[in-house]
């Protein structure tokens, strides 16, 4: 590293000490609540998906989901003339399925000297070192969020690219706690039940006929397109959330031709240069919602929610940090974990198809 640099180096490394409230950032230390925050949001807001999402921070490792979304509809009414007392009850999720459970996640980096060098000469030296590890940590939480299925005692990228073995992710908990809102059958069989056959979608344009619904398809597909498929999935979620204006439908790039996903700036004149790394919403709606893109979502899935109903929970004073210059291999080192959890807010509000296949069945 270049004398240079190293001055810029240290001076980066006394900010994250007098940020935090600790004489030296290159021990381990508990970062402080409001830089917490901070760093939190800024994770989140890196992501145009993230930021739609639920960002929640929980003081316990492990309990009841904290999301003010209502489960069921809540207006009624008692004969108290007959003596019936009015029962007020919980509209939120308080069953068994309604509790969560924070792991830690590391996301340790490391930088070499011939890279900072290379930046030293930009006067946002420091924003640079910070962005470059909070862009992939948002990338990570959304391939975490889509992938995840198990939490790991020792992760294995090579046989988990997609971080599989991180945690447990929205729709692996769909799929084990929700199973009857789970279609990948195309025998129209839903839960852990189905038989792994595949969903065969005719590929091939035709309208789709709400009166006949799914039974106009004939022997060679399950549904004649995936307007028709929608609609049936919709069926899945609860009576009273079926025509929540808020429903979208986040779909696999296998389903969609990128034609369909040109960028649509919903913001008017707002930059659509995170909309164009992150999320992509299609001119196209699926069964009367709109059709969203999102990174590292199943080639061949369609998920029906609102994104709300999406959360990732952070352990409050979880966060730990450490700064370590390793010349032994010519770079810097940056330790983090925190402790998260993906949530979703209310099953009842969820609709998961897989093994969609576009085309006919085989013969």
């Amino acid at each position: 590293m270049r004398n240079s640099t190293r001055l810029l180096y240290n001076a980066y490394v006394s900010q994250i000490a007098l940020l935090s409230g600790v004489p030296d950032a290159t021990t381990q230390f508990s970062v402080a609540p409001v830089v917490e925050q901070k760093l939190i949001e800024r994770v989140m807001t890196s992501s145009d998906f993230l930021s739609k999402i639920g960002n929640v921070t929980v003081t316990q490792q492990e309990g009841d989901k904290v999301g003010i979304g209502v489960t069921r509809p809540i207006a009624s009414r008692t004969n108290t003339a007959g003596g019936n007392r009015r029962t007020p009850t919980d509209p939120t999720d308080t069953s068994d399925l309604g509790r969560y459970r924070c792991e830690q996640t590391n996301s340790d980096t490391a930088i070499k000297y011939a890279k900072l060098d290379a930046w030293a000469h930009r006067p946002e030296f420091q924003t640079l070192v910070r962005d470059a590890i909070i862009k992939q940590k948002g990338r990570d939480r959304i391939m975490i969020g889509w992938n995840g299925i198990a939490v790991a005692a020792q992760s294995d990228l090579d046989a988990n690219p997609l971080l599989q073995d991180i945690n447990k992710g929205w729709l692996y908990k769909i799929r084990t706690f929700a199973d009857s809102r789970w279609l990948r059958d195309g025998a129209l069989t839903t839960g852990a039940l189905a038989a792994t056959k595949a969903i065969y979608v005719d590929d091939t344009g035709v309208p789709f006929n709400h009166a006949q619904g799914a039974d106009n398809t004939g022997a060679n597909v399950d549904f004649v397109n995936l307007d028709a498929l929608a609609f049936e999935a919709v069926e899945l979620i609860d009576e009273w959330h079926r025509d929540d204006t808020d429903l979208v439908v986040i779909v696999g790039r296998d389903l969609l031709h990128d034609k369909y996903f040109s960028i649509v700036n919903a913001a008017g004149d707002k930059a659509t240069e995170m909309l164009a790394r992150d999320v992509i919403m299609s001119t196209k709606q699926i069964g009367g919602m709109p059709a969203v893109r999102v990174p590292f979502f199943p080639a061949n899935a369609m998920l029906i929610t609102t994104l709300a109903n999406l959360a990732i929970y952070t352990q409050e004073g979880t966060t730990r940090r450490q700064l370590k210059d390793e010349p032994a291999l010519d770079q810097i080192e940056n330790y983090e974990s925190v402790n998260e959890a993906y949530v979703v807010e209310d099953y009842g509000l969820t609709a998961l198809v897989e093994n969609i296949v576009m085309g006919k069945k085989p013969a």
